[in-house]
């Protein structure tokens, strides 16, 4: 159930730190060189709701899990990512309380461009109606190694479907 009166960012127009997005396309450029999608969190203070100034990269846990099982995990790390639940819940629940909320979930593709694919909305939505967590998307491309373009993407309830948004670097 998404709340804009507390967080705002779900509407997009973002204004991002230059630093942050420096470091969200390096992160994309290593996981490139490791044939795996980046991906990891944006954070920013509470009272400026739609403004990032900090970068939490997680780990893609896709390529151990396809390792560990493939069939029943049989994509690689090159064509989703997959971040450990636990954590993830705990940066949203820490983040709720001291004032330095995650407002949005970032990754790359690699080599097809920076949109918002059918398994990035069923990864956001968990299989449901809507996005199980009050977030803006972040979506990096890198093609050849280096990165290409980058899109804000948020959900519009009335179409039903994640729409591109404003992003501002700063």
């Amino acid at each position: 159930m998404s709340d804009e009166a507390r967080h705002p960012w779900i509407r997009g127009d973002l204004r991002v730190a230059r630093a942050v997005i420096e470091r969200v396309d390096g992160e994309a450029v290593a996981a490139y060189g490791r044939d795996e999608e980046s991906c990891g969190l944006l954070l920013g203070p509470e009272a400026d709701a739609l403004f990032v100034d900090e970068i939490v990269p997680m780990e893609n846990r896709a390529n151990k899990l396809h390792a560990l099982d493939p069939e029943t995990y049989p994509r690689t790390g090159r064509m989703y990512f997959d971040i450990d639940p636990m954590k993830f819940e705990r940066s949203v629940r820490a983040g709720e309380t001291n004032g330095r909320p995650v407002k949005v979930l970032y990754h790359s593709h690699l080599d097809v461009g920076a949109y918002f694919s059918e398994t990035d909305a069923a990864a956001a939505t968990m299989g449901g109606d809507a996005p199980a967590y009050d977030l803006a998307y972040l979506v990096t491309s890198v093609r050849g190694g280096a990165v290409d373009d980058r899109k804000l993407f948020v959900w519009d309830g009335a179409a039903r479907r994640f729409v591109e948004a404003p992003l501002t670097i700063v």
